[in-house]
């Protein structure tokens, strides 16, 4: 299974960027994608999960401003995000968990992406 992120960027605080996730190699199952984040010197925390069936999950901190979508005939997963703030500054990772558990540990998901930086300035 291969997990390829793109679309992050520089933005200025209260604009828009939309994250992509493409993955490869997953032929059946209930699966499902989470997006994380880590900045630096903290820990990765998880933002949004979907899962096959569109159920959707959202950190505190970003309901009402990320949202999470997919297209399961195209593997591909996005994360919109709105009203950016300083704080959204992380390297963002889309991670596939093989059987969907509910869960935004970490730990628990099986397959991740590179990372894409997105910076959000004051």
């Amino acid at each position: 299974v291969q997990v390829v992120e793109s679309g992050g960027g520089l933005v200025q605080a209260g604009g828009s960027l939309r994250l992509t996730c493409t993955t490869s190699g997953i032929v059946y199952g209930d699966y499902a994608i989470g997006w994380f984040r880590q900045a630096p010197g903290k820990e990765r925390e998880g933002v949004a999960y979907i899962n096959t069936q569109g159920r959707t999950y959202y950190r505190d901190s970003v309901k009402g401003r990320f949202t999470i979508s997919s297209d399961n005939a195209k593997n591909t997963v996005w994360l919109q995000m709105n009203s950016l703030k300083p704080d959204d500054t992380a390297v963002y990772y889309c991670a596939v968990q093989m059987v969907a558990l509910w869960d935004m540990s970490p730990d628990e998901y099986d397959y991740w992406g590179q990372g894409t930086q997105v910076t959000v300035s004051s």
